[in-house]
């Protein structure tokens, strides 16, 4: 499905589908001009997906040798098609320091780093196996790594006459970024800030506080003229000022649930701390649901126990290759 969300410039949403998440779709953003095209994020590598963009792609009748891509993170259901929409000559703007994490995640470095951290916290062994196998962040990621215009912090780049500007928020991913439309004050917000989700703020190898990360991105977001914010997920209906709050007291909350749970309890691992917290997971318990699912709740718990460390809330202790956590 193609929607027109702006009249001048022309920017449209393609929908597309992903099937068996509960992220349920990828808003995929194509802004259009005389000489050159834009599209934003593309969805997994899979059937579903291409099939969704490719009709997008043929109903707004682009023409794919002036058509350039902007890809806001590296998370699968935004990068995962890129290897069948692009081609040697196709220019991919990314931010730089996301395209560097990329191409190490894609190498199967952090992957590594992150089940070691996931064992060590607690996470059972065979579950993780199966994750592996099963995780679409995994499956569904691009077979190899493409080449891509890196962009730094506040740099700009032209798509015909339009000046956009890449936006540094780190959080959600290492080098997670926003895309600005300075003329038009539209904020091409990627996963950084959803409207009806929280964005999945996880426990990244080599980053020292994710959650400190994103709470500072958010701010800076906050300080930008913003008409309109086109978020990558489900609907768009929320002011982003006001979004920014709601998520801010999301955090606050969830960190006093951690420690509330550990004010009952001293010396447990972030996977026994992940399972008493509440999560959406589609009316099924913390035993039953998906892998995967425990699996980002577990990661994201490890961001707000980073958080509260730093915070010298809470202590952290190794025993048999295992670590617990208590209240200090």
């Amino acid at each position: 499905m193609v929607e027109k969300i702006y009249e001048k410039p022309e920017i449209y949403r393609i929908d597309i589908p992903l099937p068996n998440n509960p992220l349920k779709n990828l808003n995929s953003y194509v802004v259009k001009t005389d000489k050159e095209n834009l599209i934003i994020d593309t969805g997994f590598d899979m059937p579903e997906c291409l099939e969704a963009i490719q009709a997008g792609i043929k109903e707004l009748n682009l023409d794919m040798e002036k058509t350039s891509f902007y890809l806001t993170h590296l998370h699968s259901d935004h990068t995962g098609l890129m290897n069948r929409l692009g081609n040697d000559q196709t220019k991919i703007y990314m931010g730089e320091i996301e395209y560097n994490y990329f191409k190490r995640t894609l190498s199967g470095e952090i992957r590594q780093k992150a089940n070691n951290t996931f064992l060590a916290e607690g996470f059972p062994e065979e579950d993780l196996s199966l994750q592996v196998k099963k995780n679409p962040a995994f499956v569904y990621a691009p077979k190899k790594v493409f080449e891509a215009i890196t962009l730094k912090d506040k740099e700009p780049f032209l798509v015909g006459d339009l000046k956009f500007e890449c936006v540094l928020v780190p959080g959600h991913t290492p080098g997670n970024t926003c895309l600005y439309l300075k003329s038009e004050k539209i904020m091409f917000l990627g996963d950084h800030i959803l409207m009806h989700i929280s964005p999945n703020i996880t426990n990244w190898p080599d980053v020292e506080n994710s959650l400190n990360d994103y709470l500072v991105s958010l701010d800076k977001i906050a300080k930008y003229d913003i008409k309109l914010g086109l978020p990558a997920h489900r609907q768009n209906d929320v002011g982003v000022y006001e979004r920014i709050g709601q998520l801010k007291k999301h955090h606050e909350e969830r960190l006093q649930s951690i420690l509330d749970i550990l004010k009952q309890k001293d010396y447990q691992t972030a996977y026994e701390i992940a399972g008493q917290l509440k999560w959406s997971l589609s009316g099924k318990t913390w035993e039953t649901c998906p892998v995967s699912q425990k699996w980002f709740a577990t990661g994201e718990t490890l961001a707000h126990l980073d958080y509260l460390l730093h915070k010298k809330l809470i202590v952290k202790v190794e025993k048999d290759g295992c670590y617990f956590y208590r209240i200090r």
